[in-house]
């Protein structure tokens, strides 16, 4: 059986590392959507708390407004800081449903895992290419030439 040439062999290293990093990619992204479809909800729960805290600051301005403004009656004022409070309490548990949804959010351990092993493959046959061309093949062998040959 003939040895195949050394572009063949090139060739085939080629074609079988863009295969491996395809799939890589692939479970790359399979893998990052999810953490993406986590990171996107904590992130939309933080800008709701957000929402919620301007109004309540907003509530709370103009419930302090009103109380300086009626010295003498504080039961308007005191329905704003009722408002205000409960929007805060709404700002809180939004806020720490958000925290701890981004929290959960985990590296792509799979793909990193994978992504070692390829380059410690593709390492090891780099290196059984680099062994098996520095051997000498069978059909070659040194012409030696005689006394005679000068």
């Amino acid at each position: 059986m003939a040895e195949p040439a050394v572009g063949d062999i090139v060739k085939s290293i080629t074609e079988d590392v863009k295969v491996l990093i395809q799939g890589e990619v692939e479970l790359a992204k399979r893998e990052l959507s999810e953490s993406a479809k986590r990171g996107g909800i904590g992130a939309g729960m933080f800008g709701a708390a957000g929402y919620f805290v301007i109004n309540a600051l907003t509530l709370l301005y103009v419930a302090a407004a009103l109380g300086l403004w009626a010295l003498t009656g504080i039961h308007v004022a005191l329905c704003f800081l009722i408002v205000a409070g409960v929007l805060l309490l709404i700002a809180a548990i939004l806020g720490l449903i958000g925290y701890t949804s981004v929290k959960k959010i985990k590296p792509p351990e799979a793909t990193i895992a994978e992504a070692n092993k390829s380059i410690d493959g593709v390492k090891a046959a780099a290196e059984r290419g680099l062994a098996a061309v520095k051997t000498p093949l069978p059909e070659r062998t040194a012409i030696k030439a005689g006394p005679d040959f000068r």
